[in-house]
């Protein structure tokens, strides 16, 4: 089922989460020992994390260095694919253009298809570690608008092959994503929305947000958002802080503020698992403030917390 599908047919706000595929190596019980924890709590789908490869330098016994491609957490489609058979629930993998060329993302987009996979979340995603900006691959897609792009084509039935006629329509339903604070590389808010309006003007369904601390950012954003004539669902993303040294590395990392109350009650704890019990009574509220606000669906970051998770949908029941 598609993911505007279950927000319409919904009479609450709907649960979801989003998860990170295992390290190279890991087998799919990491993913089901992370989310049965979760599962009694019915979310209406889960998301997949799509990782790029990474280059690394690895000495020859020549001693000259060759440039190997690696990918730490591969996997995306095929956790798909199991979580759906495993829990009967809907998966969302995401797309990105980092990484991967229009053939790529192509024949992952059959497959997904093939799958029975009704949703994607398309993303330019982010550069690589040792690189200062973002760059294609050959023949890859250098905005998230020309990912989206390719996936509306194949909704229509158009694929790379101008030759080929009369190819399946596929049905993804496409979410994108939006940033209550700015995507970082923007010059203004103003132009992020001009941005984000052309994105749903060329088939986005529904827009996820990058994580927030601070509710009222969020209200801002969906105003603004509604102004400008956005009226797709926009689904607020949200992320528990369990450690100190998120308070330095999340704003670093996603460009994100964290309200001044929290990180002064964050900084009054003297261990982690005390600024878990801050995070997580900081994201209980949110929440309910945000179920109040009329949110379609409350999305949340797992990664690597489900038991905080956990906690906070407790709190919502």
């Amino acid at each position: 089922m598609k993911v505007t599908e279950h927000i319409a047919q919904a009479k609450d706000t709907l649960i979801s989460f989003e998860i990170l595929p295992p390290l190279k190596g890991k087998s799919i019980e990491s993913i089901y020992d992370h989310l049965d924890p979760l599962m009694e709590f019915k979310p209406a789908f889960i998301n997949v994390t799509y990782h790029r490869s990474e280059h690394m330098f690895k000495k020859k016994a020549d001693g000259a260095f060759e440039k190997v491609e690696i990918r730490k957490r591969p996997g995306t489609v095929g956790i798909c694919a199991a979580i759906m058979n495993h829990y009967n629930v809907d998966a969302v993998p995401h797309l990105i253009c980092g990484g991967f060329s229009r053939e790529e993302t192509e024949n992952a987009l059959i497959d997904l298809n093939f799958l029975g996979v009704d949703n994607v979340l398309v993303l330019r995603g982010d550069a690589p570690k040792n690189e200062s900006s973002f760059e294609p691959e050959p023949n890859g897609h250098r905005y998230a608008i020309d990912l989206l792009g390719q996936v509306s084509h194949m909704n229509n039935g158009i694929y790379l092959e101008e030759d080929l006629v009369g190819g399946l329509k596929t049905r993804f339903c496409i979410g994108v994503a939006g940033y209550p604070e700015k995507h970082f590389e923007a010059p203004n808010m103003q132009n992020d929305l001009e941005h984000l309006k052309h994105k749903v003007e060329n088939g986005a369904d529904y827009i996820v947000t990058q994580m927030f601390f601070d509710n009222q950012k969020f209200y801002d954003f969906v105003a603004k958002c509604r102004e400008m004539g956005i009226t797709v669902p926009i689904i607020p993303g949200l992320k528990p802080i369990t450690s100190k040294k998120q308070l330095s590395v999340l704003p670093r990392t996603f460009h994100v503020d964290i309200p001044t109350e929290f990180s002064n009650e964050i900084l009054k704890c003297k261990t982690d698992k005390e600024v878990e019990e801050v995070g997580t009574q900081w994201l209980i509220q949110q929440s309910k403030e945000l179920k109040q606000f009329g949110v379609p669906v409350l999305h949340y970051y797992t990664l690597g917390k489900p038991k905080v998770i956990r906690t906070v949908v407790e709190s919502l029941v």
